[in-house]
């Protein structure tokens, strides 16, 4: 998608950031809301913390020399769970050199004498996206259209090795007590409840399932990118496998995301590789979200009070920003009340790409969390400081 819905800012304070993979580092700086220097990539090397170490410091030192200005943070995302707050690293599958806990942003404070915050990468595409892509984007279009309604909270999914997701509510990023909210890879598997969600909406779960309907063994399956090639009719190959493998993905998003909606109640932003097959998985997942339940007398119950519209589909959008307006004569008075009867949903993809969305995220959360910390450090050397001689 194009970065046609980045939110600016005046702020000229530049943040240096990261995306941290299972292979390879992202390093970037932010400034008013936009890079102001060139992505670059070097390898993690995660099953070597000593020269993971060494990246990240030559990472950052480069990304700080390439700068229009010294940085005032660094902040960046790291796959999987972990004590974010306090910048220290446990247990990650991917990154298998980081065991028993290693205090990583205190390490790189003590290297680079500035703050650091440390983030779950899919809080972070959240929080931008929330700040600086879909949900400003939708809000643009409600405006444009004439209508009232506003979205504040958005839920984000990240398709690609794993599954990932992030919440942003009234423009925070919504972390939990534990840096351990919307682990959406943990919901049950829709199609198998003794399995999570990951391997049902994953790189390996689309080839898993494209080897079942094929009939073909696993090793000899190509990969999810071809698999939608094959789906598209772009390639040789059992397009009915290839199209159940993205169908039956879609069905598990969709399962995850009834389940978080009928809680975080507000939008959908979903990015990662496998986005990109958005119109093979997309109708499943759209409707699974508006799959009814049967109630006991036969009659039939909404999965959810929402009603459910594809952002990608133009055809849905003028009902979407239309919504239901309607006037009400308040009983006994001549007042008059207006109101949006129509409660609904959507889901869009990324509208700046995953790693340009965690980018800005991490530059937003650091601004946020360094105007606090100033003041508090002024107010400290205030009350600290003896009269003036």
């Amino acid at each position: 998608m194009a970065n046609d819905a980045i939110v600016t800012s005046a702020d000229e304070r530049v943040v240096l950031t990261l995306d941290a993979g299972g292979t390879s580092f992202r390093f970037s700086a932010m400034q008013a809301g936009r890079p102001c220097a060139e992505t670059f990539v070097l390898p993690t090397c995660g099953d070597d913390l000593a020269r993971c170490f060494e990246n990240l410091v030559a990472g950052f030192e480069t990304a700080r020399q390439r700068c229009p200005a010294p940085p005032v943070a660094l902040s960046f995302a790291f796959p999987g769970p972990a004590d974010y707050p306090n910048g220290i690293i446990g247990d990650l599958p991917n990154l298998p050199a980081f065991r028993g806990g290693v205090p990583l942003g205190p390490m790189l404070e003590n290297r680079f004498g500035l703050p650091v915050f440390l983030n779950n990468d899919g809080d972070l595409f959240t929080f931008g996206e929330a700040t600086g892509g879909l949900l400003p984007w939708v809000n643009a279009q409600l405006a444009a259209a004439g209508s009232p309604k506003r979205f504040r909270n958005l839920l984000g999914l990240t398709l690609g090795t794993g599954l990932g997701g992030g919440l942003a509510r009234d423009g925070e990023m919504w972390t939990g007590d534990n840096s351990l909210a919307a682990e959406v890879h943990l919901f049950r598997h829709r199609h198998d409840p003794r399995r999570n969600a990951e391997e049902g909406a994953s790189l390996r779960a689309v080839r898993r399932v494209y080897a079942e309907h094929a009939g073909r063994p696993l090793a000899d399956v190509p990969d999810a990118e071809t698999i939608c090639a094959i789906a598209l009719g772009q390639s040789t190959g059992n397009a009915d496998a290839a199209r159940a493998s993205f169908r039956a993905l879609g069905e598990v998003v969709g399962d995850v995301l009834a389940h978080a909606l009928s809680l975080v109640d507000g939008l959908v932003v979903i990015g990662g590789g496998l986005s990109a097959a958005w119109p093979l998985f997309a109708p499943a997942a759209c409707q699974e979200l508006q799959r009814a339940y049967a109630c006991p007398d036969g009659s039939a119950l909404p999965r959810l009070n929402a009603r459910v519209f594809d952002f990608e589909n133009a055809a849905q959008l003028p009902a979407f920003l239309a919504g239901e307006p309607r006037e009400l004569a308040v009983p006994g008075c001549d007042r008059v009340v207006r109101h949006d009867a129509l409660p609904r949903t959507g889901l869009g993809r990324s509208r700046l790409g995953t790693s340009a969305a965690i980018a800005l995220g991490a530059y937003h959360f650091a601004l946020r969390r360094l105007d606090p910390i100033a003041r508090a450090r002024h107010e400290h050397l205030a009350s600290n400081s003896g009269p003036a001689s």
